[in-house]
């Protein structure tokens, strides 16, 4: 059965190749992202691809913006019947230089070297409200059309920094533990009006914005690279693709008794021990 299904942050790699998948099911697509340019491409290439889709801007952080592309996915679509909060990212003023504080970091005086004590409230503001905020009002907005109908569901995007913070990123981690807990809060919270909330939690996915912390210009690995690919069993990098059978999974009606739960997608990366 033909859905409307609506993803933010689908003007990326991950959520972009996520929307193209959902709509060779046949469900119909609405892309949202920030950058209008990026949600018309992604909708133009899945309606030439026979699919269904409009692309449309809306700011995850603003629910008038929010409001206002639900009107336009309503006129276009109809009430939605799945949520995939696909929007957030990490800011830098929120990331320490090195993995490990030593004491000759409070005399460290290069410019932009920065310990725990100089992590930028701002910066941490900005990537808890991008991940936490940019799911919380998304889910305020879209959810309202799922209220008390069958086959409708959230699917969050966590990550697996949720279940183990990583070095450097405090904030970007600790955001994606409250996507992991909020996911099952919500899961309870809507279990009696028949709406499923679930998420995915990948491991290291090469994007645009990870792509420059770990790779080279000319392709290698960064030192930080390579400690992740020698800490996945797969020794690789996950891929869009490997995202999409789960999302088909959870977003489907044969999960219809599954909600609460966060599937790791990683290569082993949690599960290894590194001995």
């Amino acid at each position: 059965m033909a859905k409307t299904i609506v993803l933010t942050g689908a003007g990326g790699v991950l959520c972009s190749t996520m929307a193209k998948a959902l709509s060779r099911q046949g469900h119909k697509i609405a892309v949202l992202d920030l950058r209008e340019e990026a949600a018309n491409s992604v909708a133009q290439e899945i309606n030439s691809e026979g699919g269904e889709a409009i692309g449309v801007s809306a700011n995850v952080l603003e629910k008038e913006s929010l409001e206002k592309a639900k009107q336009v996915i309503n006129n276009a679509f109809g009430e939605v019947d799945i949520l995939v909060n696909g929007a957030g990212g990490n800011h830098p003023l929120g990331t320490t230089s090195n993995p490990f504080f030593a004491m000759e970091d409070l005399q460290n005086t290069t410019e932009g070297f920065k310990t725990f004590f100089d992590l930028d409230p701002k910066g941490i503001e900005f990537t808890f409200n991008l991940n936490f905020l940019g799911t919380l009002i998304p889910t305020q907005v879209f959810a309202v059309d799922m209220v008390g109908r069958e086959g409708c569901s959230i699917l969050n995007i966590s990550s697996m920094n949720a279940f183990t913070p990583l070095t450097k990123i405090p904030a970007y981690s600790g955001a994606k533990a409250a996507i992991s807990n909020f996911t099952q809060w919500l899961a309870v919270h809507f279990s009696k009006v028949g709406i499923r909330v679930n998420a995915l939690a990948p491991g290291f996915f090469l994007t645009d914005q990870n792509r420059a912390l770990l790779t080279n210009e000319d392709g290698s690995l960064t030192q930080r690279g390579q400690q992740i690919i020698d800490q996945t069993p797969m020794g690789r990098y996950g891929t869009p693709d490997d995202l999409i059978s789960a999302t088909h999974f959870l977003c489907a009606d044969a999960s219809a008794f599954v909600t609460g739960i966060v599937i790791p997608i990683d290569g082993g990366f949690a599960a290894y021990s590194g001995v």
